[in-house]
């Protein structure tokens, strides 16, 4: 039985809102000559404008959304990022933060650097949904209303400034390629998206060049051959994206957190069919066909790829470490002292919390998080102890 076939199904309304993104796909599949790159078509799933699930109004994150992310599990979280960039962040500051979510960590983020005195002169959030903006201002304006007028919401990067930009589930966004090594005269295919009785569905091609290099790199980082059979995802959008980050932040820290890991393993044997995954209403399946725009399509970072495109970019790969890791240099146990406070029953909420975000099996270790530095800023002494840059 096809796991989708398990699947909630969306009201009379999601379901229009759905079709006609899937119309819009499939009059650029025809255009295309019958087939259209996966990566393309992830564009179009998550970001045509109105109607990609990013770029539309239905509800992604939190109990109510597709999936929860490390902000919404606990304040904790917010407040060990904000520690953990203390030291790059204060007045002539700027903090950018990529994708935003509900605001929630833009929130926490705030309280805890106007505590500890070392809020920057803007808080910039660039942000493609129109609806998700109106629900950060919504929960800013609630949370940290005396500090509202810091934030700047963009359409397009900043100018050049010095601070802090934050991407935290952002990279695993990004549109991937899907390819298949096959065992024939043109062993690497591209796996793409056709049209089959009027339904989307995988449809192979000999891979092109850009492909075809991205694929020796891999084999070359690995060191050996992908055996035929062997399916994955690469980003080809990702120099791209770390250099508009280069580009903006004169001096200061980027802070990159995604579900990941470095080239070797992430193309290791165990995972001959990728990391492709789709989240709709807290289950998650391998169905990126599923109502186009009304669920969540991601694949793992490799954080090897992401530590060479910063340094082309002309930024230092500081640091990658665990988020676990990383939380405790933060001071996240700190944290977690001073919130819990006397109340029993909130020491003990905040202790499951800390607990999801660290343990191995939640998301302490499939978590990552690599910090790039440029000109002279730089995190605190505590992250160097921690730093697993040998492991990329």
């Amino acid at each position: 039985m096809n796991a989708t076939t398990e699947l909630p199904e969306p009201g009379p309304d999601a379901i229009a809102h759905s079709e006609e993104l899937s119309r819009l796909i499939r009059s650029r599949i025809r255009a295309a000559d019958g087939w259209l790159d996966f990566s393309e078509y992830m564009q179009f799933a998550l970001y045509a404008p109105g109607l990609g699930y990013y770029s539309g109004g239905a509800t992604k994150f939190g109990e109510s959304g597709d999936f929860v992310t490390a902000p919404e599990v606990s304040s904790l979280f917010s407040r060990s990022i904000a520690r953990a960039v203390e030291p790059v962040s204060g007045a002539g500051k700027q903090i950018l933060e990529f994708g935003a979510g509900t605001g929630t960590m833009a929130a926490g983020i705030l309280e805890t650097l106007s505590r500890d005195h070392a809020l920057p002169d803007r808080y910039l959030i660039l942000e493609v949904s129109a609806d998700l903006r109106d629900r950060q201002r919504q929960a800013l304006g609630e949370r940290v209303p005396d500090l509202l007028p810091l934030v700047v919401w963009l359409d397009e990067l900043p100018p050049p400034f010095d601070g802090v930009v934050l991407a935290n589930e952002v990279v695993d966004a990004l549109a991937a390629s899907r390819f298949r090594i096959a065992d024939d005269e043109e062993p690497a295919h591209a796996l793409g998206v056709s049209i089959e009785r009027g339904r989307f569905a995988w449809a192979e091609r000999p891979a092109p060049m850009s492909l075809r290099e991205h694929i020796a790199g891999i084999e070359l980082g690995t060191g050996q051959a992908l055996p035929p059979g062997f399916a994955s995802e690469v980003r080809m959008e990702l120099p791209g994206f770390v250099n508009s980050v280069a580009s903006v932040l004169r001096s200061g820290i980027g802070v990159f957190i995604d579900y990941g890991l470095p080239r070797r393993e992430l193309y290791a044997p165990e995972r001959s069919d990728g990391t492709l995954l789709c989240h709709y209403r807290h289950r998650a399946h391998a169905d990126p066909f599923f109502y186009p725009g009304l669920q969540d399509i991601t694949a793992w970072v490799d954080f090897t790829a992401l530590a060479e495109a910063a340094v082309a970019a002309g930024m230092r790969v500081d640091g990658y470490a665990t988020q676990a890791s990383f939380l405790i240099a933060a001071g996240i146990e700190n944290e977690f002292m001073a919130a819990g406070g006397a109340d029993t029953q909130a020491r003990l909420t905040l202790s499951r919390e800390m607990q999801t975000l660290m343990m191995p099996a939640e998301m302490g270790e499939k978590l990552k998080v690599m910090w790039l530095g440029k000109g002279d800023a730089a995190l605190g002494a505590g992250f160097e102890s921690i730093d697993q840059r040998h492991r990329l």
